[in-house]
This record gives structure tokens, sequence and C-alpha cells, in this order.
């Protein structure tokens, strides 16, 4: 366990990232309150267990109903009677043994209630209640969140009282930039075109500005946007003149807000539109709600009936009642919506997985903003519905029998979309790739709402990889006990027990989706699917599945999170594009010049501290056993391109300057702090002295080029002396020599490094240093010449003497914080940054960004898979209206949320034929001859194959010669690809792809679908 004020950081690693540790420790003191535990407020509670609170408590004693088992995972059929918090505390307190799980049997003790900071009240409370508690809390400086679910409906209310501050409302990292002019007005230019990505009413501030040097001295400004690339904060004619230099750091402030009482709130709601497109549903969903609760007062306790014409007739009188009460809700000359309030009542009863995990996802980040003021919270009332997910009503027609109770765990899923769409649910085949954490959540939803379950059902799931501790934050199907066993096999287990229908119906499997598995995953496979679900964390991966869909017609739900953002989308055969028509544009690389000798930011210093890393610890060592291992090694180097100079000399001084005990490492790593951070600087200097020009007179230290400093080693310097304990332990990790055991002695290193002489610095006239980017690196293309290369070469120990020696490569882990990895990359990136005068980063920062971490929350990833499985009912209803389907782009920080039509898939044409340029093709039966192939065409289709190839190959081409023409025309296309590629086509493939170009009647070169051979 850790101690009061730390976090444990191999548990919340991802989520640190997103929350930042101010954030985390607040909540680590913050008690919360959850009020009903069916499944809206045991998702909930779950997400923030998860997430990590000081403590959570639960209330609701009402014994547990079949019913609740539709979207209460937590519960079994043997749970029926026992009291809802009891039964679920014991499974909510396995999630996370930080945070404590308490049960809370009345809330009539109002000194109980105000020991919490948050109370979340879900479905089980009245209006009035919720009122009256509501109430209690905002005079009390309690944070308060009503939300309920009625089935395609939801709702949710935030109160977090009259002062309310948030300390960072994005959640987004500064930004900064380097300025090249600021005139006497204030305007501020940015350098090089950069944009500077401000908005009006922001503020910054100053550093390393010379000629308006007050601007340095941490005071906030302002900004008024002027453009992408100039802003302007307020005249500066009084503070001098502007000579050089400078650069810009956003200022975060904090923001207060003010909330009413849900009762000040009801005659005149403040709302959070999630989605444009229903601009005016949220009134009509407001007055709504609480006709339900009226309802809900005058029939003792219940909603109105499934489908139930009478209810629905009085549920819409008092939502008209109520809007005549409230005449701000609706707004002057708009009337109640009645056929969507019918809606609402006929769905009273209902109760969704999806829709649950969406706001208990949403309710969730609520809670944990009101903890820790981190992130902009929703204000005040938000209504979301997604009734585009009904299916076709000639289809499935719904009335009071096709949606009547059958005494199932189903019942309030049927109660929406009736029996007969439950049962092809049931028998849907499906695969889902990746169980980590979408894959988790997908699959709970799955588990609820019976996917997969009935006779001719089928859950394929594949995931090669084992379960560390860093998962269990959010993959929530994972206990500590499973860590390091194969996701794949724990989830199936997990969500079997979940719902016993599902027993014997999950194929759990740890293989890789990809080009070398295309024997498991073959023809027979795909074809035997209904539809495929992403839950990947790569853009390669997710790409090879969508190929896989489009050749097989299957339709794809995808999805993604990145910390607070996430995103859905939905790839229909034949009505939308696929995942791969469109992409990110590539990350921007550090250019190499500002890498090696000009960093201006500390992810430059990091990227160059993992970089000396590998250099260090990888490449080194691994090039010493290649070096003994294979004769002929340096022949071989001395002729590839690359720096040969550098791994000759990498070579050399591992084997000459060989370490035989831990004090040569520790010397070893105090020579290359004094190499790196003060010599190779001196050096730089005196290739480009500070008061350097460039060829036009120019100061050559200006703009992104800051003038660096060499370091003075002192042992004192907490990122001197981690790089010697990091570099020394590293060294004899290579050599196979023991290091530190447990924490270093400072006296011990102080001792070992007073034995030392350090050598002064003497400057090199031969050392060349590229200027820019722009310029040819002088180093390049091994220009000291063959003759120094050969002479180095000649230095290295005799293979032979060194028979049995190897070293011992580091392989880099971020994850481990005994392995010195990040503790180096950390001390050697803080170190150059001092160079630089750049501000260091902590470890957690550093190993974020060399680690290439994917900052992770549950509540996101809950969300994003409730609206995905929200989709699956357009899928497995085989809707292929484009405007019945959405993508999804949320970022619960500010919150925003943003739903779209999917784009739809691209056609084309060629002679009079249309055709969908994603998704059709040519279908030929057989193992068919390149002559009946070109005939087909030329019959069938009216054009002339002028080429076709097989992947790299060329089978057949017009302008081949006639001896070459008639060899292959009377093939089967097999020997065909054997004779030209001289391999056989693998026994497992039983569908070929040829790429084709064709010339249509008049002789044009047209662009046509590809040609499936099905053998």
């Amino acid at each position: 366990m850790t101690k009061p004020g730390e976090i444990d950081e191999s548990l919340y690693s991802r989520q640190l990232y997103v929350l930042g540790k101010e954030a985390m420790l607040k909540m680590q003191h913050s008690t919360v309150l959850i009020i009903g535990l069916k499944g809206l407020g045991v998702e909930i509670a779950k997400n923030i267990a998860l997430a990590g609170v000081k403590s959570l408590t639960l209330h609701d004693p009402e014994p547990v109903q079949l019913q609740d088992l539709s979207t209460q995972f937590f519960l079994s059929e043997n749970d029926v009677g026992k009291p809802r918090d009891v039964v679920s505390q014991v499974k909510l307190a396995e999630l996370n043994s930080y945070v404590p799980v308490d049960v809370l049997s009345s809330l009539e003790n109002q000194e109980q209630l105000l020991g919490y900071q948050v109370v979340v009240a879900t479905d089980t409370l009245s209006l009035d209640r919720k009122i009256e508690l509501n109430n209690l809390c905002h005079a009390n400086g309690i944070m308060f969140i009503a939300t309920e679910t009625r089935g395609l409906f939801g709702s949710v209310f935030t109160d977090f009282g009259d002062e309310f501050t948030v300390i960072d409302p994005t959640g987004e990292e500064p930004l900064s930039g380097i300025v090249s002019d600021i005139e006497p007005d204030g305007t501020v230019t940015m350098l090089d075109d950069n944009r500077h990505n401000l908005e009006d009413g922001n503020y910054v501030k100053f550093s390393e500005i010379e000629g308006l040097e007050k601007l340095n001295d941490g005071s906030v400004y302002k900004v008024e946007v002027l453009g992408p690339f100039a802003f302007r904060i307020g005249s500066v004619k009084e503070l001098g003149t502007y000579e050089k230099g400078g650069v810009f750091t956003q200022v975060k402030m904090p923001l207060k807000l003010s909330f009413k009482t849900l009762q000040q709130s009801l005659p005149d709601p403040e709302h959070l539109f999630c989605d444009y497109a229903k601009f005016d549903r949220a009134g009509q969903l407001h007055l709504g709600f609480q006709a339900l609760h009226q309802f809900q007062l005058r029939h003792q306790g219940q909603f109105p009936r499934t489908l139930h014409q009478e209810d629905a007739k009085e549920l819409v009188k008092l939502a008209e009642d109520l809007a005549a009460q409230q005449p701000l809700v609706l707004g002057e000359g708009n009337s109640v919506n009645e056929k969507l309030l019918t809606e609402l009542s006929y769905q009273a009863r209902g109760d969704i997985p999806g829709v649950v995990a969406f706001f208990g996802g949403l309710v969730a980040q609520e809670t944990l903003k009101a903890c820790s003021g981190k992130f902009t919270p929703l204000k005040q009332y938000m209504y979301f519905d997604s009734l585009e997910a009904l299916p076709d009503a000639e289809k499935f027609p719904r009335t009071e029998e096709t949606t009547r109770p059958i005494n199932s765990r189903y019942d309030p899923q049927i109660a929406i979309f009736g029996l007969d769409f439950q049962r092809l649910v049931a028998n849907s085949k499906v695969f889902l790739v990746g169980s980590g954490a979408i894959g988790c959540e997908m699959l709970k939803n799955w588990a609820l709402l019976g996917l997969g379950s009935g006779p001719n059902g089928k859950i394929y799931i594949t995931d090669n990889d084992s379960i560390e501790k860093s998962n269990l934050n959010r993959q929530f199907l994972f206990r500590p006990k499973d860590v390091g066993r194969n996701k794949s096999e724990v989830a199936s287990e997990a969500v079997s027990a979940m719902n016993p229908d599902l027993k014997g119906k999950i194929h759990w499997m740890t293989d890789k989706v990809g080009p070398e598995t295309e024997d498991l995953f073959g023809d027979e496979f795909w074809n035997g699917l209904d539809f495929v679900t992403n839950a990947l964390d790569n853009v390669d991966a997710r790409t090879y599945v969508d190929r896989r869909c489009v050749f097989y017609r299957k339709a794809l739900l995808e999805s993604g999170t990145l910390g607070t953002k996430g995103n859905t989308q939905v790839v229909i055969p034949n009505v939308t594009e696929s995942y791969s028509s469109s992409r990110d544009p590539p990350e921007k690389s550090i250019p190499l010049c500002t890498l090696r000798s000009f960093p201006n930011k500390i992810d430059h210093t990091i990227a160059w501290a993992k970089s000396l890393f590998q250099a260090y610890f990888t490449e080194a060592p691994e090039n010493v056993n290649l070096y003994l291992t294979q004769p002929n090694f340096v022949e071989q180097t001395l002729k590839q391109a690359g720096d040969v100079k550098g791994i000759l000399e990498s070579i050399s001084d591992s084997l000459i300057n060989r370490p035989y005990n831990f004090e040569d490492c520790i010397k070893w790593a105090r020579l290359e702090f004094e190499k790196k951070f003060n010599h190779e600087i001196q050096q730089l200097l005196y290739n480009f002295p500070k008061d350097a020009k460039t060829s036009n007179g120019a100061p050559f230290w200006s703009g992104p080029k800051r003038a660096p400093e060499p370091q003075v080693f002192d042992l004192e310097n907490p990122d001197h002396f981690h790089f010697i304990v990091a570099g020394a332990n590293l060294r004899a990790y290579n050599y196979g020599l023991t290091g530190d055991e447990g924490e270093p002695d400072v006296h011990y290193y102080q001792t070992t490094l007073s034995e030392m002489d350090i050598p002064s610095f003497s400057p090199r006239s031969d050392v060349k240093i590229q200027a820019s980017d722009e310029e040819p690196d002088p180093n390049a293309n091994n220009d000291v010449g063959g003759d120094a290369l050969e002479a180095l070469a000649a230095t290295l120990p005799e293979q032979s003497s060194l028979a049995g020696f190897k070293l011992v490569p580091v392989e880099f882990e971020k994850d481990d914080d005994t392995n010195h990895h990040i503790e180096f990359i950390a001390a050697a990136s803080n170190d150059r940054a001092l160079n630089y005068s750049i501000e260091t980063a902590d470890r957690q920062k550093t190993k974020f960004i060399a680690g290439r971490i994917i900052p992770a929350i549950a509540t996101t990833t809950g969300l994003v898979t409730g609206l995905v499985n929200l989709e699956l009912y357009k899928v497995v209803a085989g809707n292929t209206d484009i405007e019945a389907y959405c993508n999804g782009f949320i970022n619960m920080a500010l919150p925003f949320f943003g739903f779209s039509d999917p784009i739809a898939s691209p056609q084309g044409k060629y002679n009079d034929k249309s055709y969908d340029k994603i998704w059709d093709r040519f279908d030929l039966k057989g193992n068919v001859t390149l002559k009946e192939i070109i005939d087909h065409f030329d019959e069938k289709e009216d054009l002339e194959i002028t080429m076709l190839s097989y992947g790299v190959s060329l089978l057949y081409a017009s302008f081949f010669p006639p001896k070459k023409l008639k060899e292959r025309l009377s093939l089967p296309i097999t020997e065909v690809v054997k004779l030209v590629t001289k391999t056989e086509v693998p026994g497992h493939v039983k569908t070929m792809i040829l790429e084709i170009c064709a010339d249509d009647k008049a002789g044009e070169d047209v662009e046509v679908p590809y040609i499936t051979i099905h053998l």
C-alpha cells in the first residue's frame, strides 16, 4: 500500500496522465454516496471505484428483482430478494483495494449525510425526494448529482453549489510558442508562421524576452487573438522596446461557476445540448421526466405500462399541465411533442445496457469533477435519447403483446424492442478483436443484453495480451489474482459467470489478427459472422480488421479513447465509408538538428535522452554481440551507409573500457556526464560562439535556438546524481555485474567519484556540427573517410580473445520503477534541459512522453462503449438507412458531445454501370482460366482487360508477346500465379484478389473494382 500523499502509479499510471497528481490526491480525500443500485447506480459506482476515491458508500435497501439483471452486472438469480446495496457492496469492494465500500442503512440521519463530499441520486428516488436531498446538500456545500434512465432515454442534473472553482477547465497541456516580435501596442507575432492556437480570453506569461525584460516577471496577460499567428496583450509602450527572443506559455486560470438547486432550476433549466440535431427535445424531455414522476406518485410508485395508450395519454396531459406552469421550458408558441412523450411513456419500464453505460460513464466523470475541481462540469441538465436504435416497425412490430414480460432477465429490453428482436440479438454471431479496456466493457454489455446467448449464437474473442497490474484500473473484468493470465480467457470466464446463458457460447483465442493468421481466420470464419467489433489500441491492427470486414462485407463497430476524449464509428457494407477511408495526419517528428544541438522544449530533451538510453544500453551491447558472433561483421558494417564510425566506436568503448566491478560503472557514468553535458556543449559553443552571426548577419543564437550553458557536476543536484546512479546500474546490468541493492548510498558514490580525475575540455577544430535541417549533414555518408574507419576497426580486440563473452542488452520497460530506465531518461533529459534553460519535467511526465503512454480512464471507456452498443441494435436489425446511424465524438473534460451521420461510401461508374468504390468487386467462381477471365469481362461487362495482377506480380498485360500469352491463357489462375511467382497458392487460401486495369467500350481507361476468385 502507498503512504498518505502518494499515488500507486503501478495501478493508476494511465489515469494520472488524464487527471494529474493534484486532482488525484483531491479525489483520494473525497467520500461519495450513491443512492440506488440498479444498473445505472452500479455502473456509476464501478467507474468511481476504479478511479479511486477515499471511500464509496451505497444506499439501496430494496430487494433485488429478476429484471434488475438486465443492466445490473453484479447480480445473479441467486440474489433475488436480497438488498441491492448489500449484494453490490461485496463485488464493488473487489475492484480497488484502495477504496473501501460501505452501506448506508437509512437516509434519515442528516448528520450522516453531511459527511459526504458528493451525493449521487439515481433512478430509485422520486423527484420530490431528490429535491429535498438536493436542498440539504446545497445548503451545506455538498455537491449533488441526480440521474435516471428510462429505456432509450436518460437525464442528468448537476448542482455543485453557489461557488464552485474549476482548477483546470480543459485538462489540455498549456500552449507555448516562440515569439519573433512584440510591437508597442502589444501585438505578439509567432516565429516562422507557427500557430499559437490560443483563444480570446486565454492568459499567457512570458520568459526569455530581451528588450522588454519586465514581461519576464511572471505577470499574466489576457489574450486578444488577431489571427492564427498573432495576438495582442495590451500596450507595452512603457516597458521598453522589444529586441529579440522570448517564449509565451499559456496560464490556466481558475474558473468560478455558480449552480442553482434542482427546485430553483426546474422552471428555467440551463441545458447542455448533446445532439444539436435534437435541439428541440431537451425542453420536451425536461417536462416528460417530471411528468413521469407525477405519474408515479398517482399510481402507487408505478411507471406507465409498456405500449399502453391510456397511460401514454395521461403522461402527455401531465406534461401539458407542466408546460403551462413552466412557460420558460418550451418557450412562447411551442407545445408539447405528443409523439416524443408517448414514446417516453411506452419505454418508462425499459432498461437498456447501452444507455446505462453512457450515463454511468458521464455521471461518474461529473462526480470526479466534483471531487477534484478538474475539468468543466456539466451545467446543469442534459437529456439524451437514442430512438434511432428502434428496429423497423414492420419487421419487428411493437405491441403490448410483443413486448410483454416473459419472466426473464431480458424483460426490460424486450419491453423496448420486443421478443422477436431479442431472439435475433441472442442468435447473432459476433467477433470481438481485443479484450482490454473497451473489450471488457463491450463484453459486459453483451452479457447483459444476451448477445450470442441463443441456440445459434456465438461470441469469438481474441487478444494476444496478458493482464498487467496497470490494467486493473480500467479493465474491470480483471482482478489482482488474474495478473499474468490471458485477457481473452479471463474476460470470457467473467462474463460467462455474469450471464450463465453465455456458457459454451464464447470461444476465446490468443491469436493476433493479421496476415500471419489468415489460415486461422479464413473464409469460413469470416463468412460465418454477422458483424465485427474492434476493441484495439493501435491504428495498424484497426486498419487490418477493417480491410477484412470490407473484403467479407461485414459490418464493423469501431471506437477508441484518449483520456477524456472518445470516438465511435459505424462501418456498414454498401452504405458507409470504411474505417481506413480517413486517417489522422501523421505525428510531427522532431527535426534531427533540433534533437542533436538545438532543443527548445522538454519533449526534445526527453526524445534525446531516450535515444541516448537506447544507444548506451541497447544498441551498443547488441553491436558487441554481433561483432563477437559474426566473423564478417566489420567487413559488412564498413560497406553499409549510416553512422559506421559511431557503431565501431561503441564496440571499441564497450570492450576496451569494459567494467570489472560496480565502481567502474559509476566512473563510466561520471565521464559520460562530463562528455554529454559539459564537453559537447563547450564544443557547440566553440563552433557557434554566443555572438556568432548567420551568413546574412543575423544573430545565430536567436528564434528557436537557445545558447546553452555547460553543466558543472554537482552530486547534490538530484538530476546529476540520478544520471550517475541510473547510468551505473544499467551499465552493470549490461555486463552482468551487481549494482545497487535498494536505495543508493550517496556516501559510497561520493567516495568512488572523489578518486577520479576528470579530463578538462579541449576544443577540436575538426568537429562539424549541422546548423539547420536545411543544410546537408556534414557527418553523413561516413565522411570521416574509409582509411580512418579501417584504422578504427583495426583497434577492436580480437574476437577469438573474447570467446564466450556476451553483453545483456536492456529492453526498455517503462512500468518497472526499480529498473532505472525512466530514472536514467528523466535525469538525462533534465540535465540537457538545464543546459538549455528549459523547464525540467518530473518522472511521471517523462514516463508519459518517453513511454508513449496513451492516457486512459474508465469513465470515458464506459461511455464510449455505451454508444457503440446503441449502434449495435441497428446493425443487428440490418438497418441500411445511413441517417439512422451515428458516429460520435466526445470530450468529457469540456464536456462536449458531437454526433453526425456516417459518410456515405463513394460511388464510381464504368460504361453505364454504377458501383460502390469500397464495397463492390467482381466475383468469379471456381479456378477459372486466364482466358475465361478475359472473355468474361469482354462479354459481360464490356471491359477490355489491359493488365491483371496478383499482389505485386503481373499475371497478364495486353502488351505481352504472343508466346508468353499463349503459355498462360489456357492455364487455371492458380497455375498462372505459380508460373509467375514460382510459389504455390497456399492450400488454406479459398479466395484470391486480382487487381485489374481495363478500358471501357469507348476505349478509355476506367477505374473498376477488383476481382475476387472464389476457388
